[in-house]
């Protein structure tokens, strides 16, 4: 038979004691661990037994946005002097941030509404919205191909189509504008996650803490940040193709008009 678990077990009291004054050595004090492990409400204090997640993810989601930004200017100012290399290489690593940024959200699933809601009334009038790192985050796009835009496009005398299209040479611009178009899509990816989180814990339905529908957040998943790298694409698939409507001649009607076509397809008898 289960035995309930009470707030003073043994394990509990051992455990605690230890996460409220760790050891520190060098390589905490290097860390400033202290700082960092008190940034949580005491254990004592919690709502309940996911508040303490609820907290350090979302830290962590700062931290994990406070080096993007920090990536990223030094991306900008490697842009102004065309250091390519520099570039694609750090924007790979933004990259990267931005895939743990959205994986992680997979812990905040764990919990169940109820116990979210609880947490969600500790937070006064705040929201996910406020968050200060995503907020500067949202900033940089603006400038990010305002500098493309200056040293790499017109700068070379090149446009978004001549770079995707009646140019193409999988050269500089191209590479870095390939790294705007993968920000820009972990970021609606991110973004995309936080609608469903948002469904699964409270409700699309629902109203924000700032009284504001959370549907509102899905305009922000459909906002790309470069436009042009998208709409090239369309533009490039509507060139390549017929006129708009015609309806194509099948390949495989074609190919049995000749005797040809795949012989994994044939008539097994036809094919011995």
């Amino acid at each position: 038979m289960n035995k309930p678990v009470t707030p003073d077990t043994i394990f509990r009291q051992k455990y605690h004691a230890l996460l409220d004054k760790p050891e520190m050595l060098d390589y905490g004090t290097y860390l400033h661990c202290q700082q960092l492990l008190s940034a949580q409400k005491p254990l004592t204090e919690l709502c309940n037994g996911d508040e303490l997640q609820f907290q350090i993810v979302h830290q962590v989601e700062e931290l994990w946005m406070k080096l993007a930004i920090y990536t990223l200017v030094d991306v900008l100012e490697f842009m102004q002097q065309e250091n390519t290399l520099r570039v694609v290489t750090l924007m790979k690593r933004v990259s990267f941030i931005q895939r743990m940024m959205s994986q992680q959200l997979d812990l905040l699933e764990t919990m169940s509404p109820k116990e979210y809601q609880q947490i969600r009334l500790q937070l006064g009038n705040g929201s996910g919205q406020e968050s200060p790192g995503f907020r500067t985050l949202l900033k940089m796009p603006t400038d990010l191909w305002s500098v493309f835009n200056e040293q790499y496009l017109v700068g070379r005398n090149k446009n978004i189509e001549q770079v995707y299209d009646s140019q193409y040479s999988h050269d500089e611009s191209y590479v870095v504008a390939e790294c705007l178009a993968e920000f820009d899509e972990q970021l609606q990816k991110f973004r995309s996650l936080h609608i469903f989180l948002i469904q699964r814990s409270i409700g699309l339905e629902a109203k924000s803490l700032k009284g504001r529908a959370v549907t509102l957040l899905e305009n922000g998943a459909k906002h790309r940040f470069f436009p042009e790298l998208w709409r090239v694409r369309s533009s490039m698939t509507d060139s390549w193709g017929s006129a708009y409507g015609e309806v194509r001649e099948s390949i495989h009607e074609v190919n049995n008009q000749v005797g040809g076509g795949c012989p994994f397809h044939q008539n097994p008898s036809e094919a011995l």
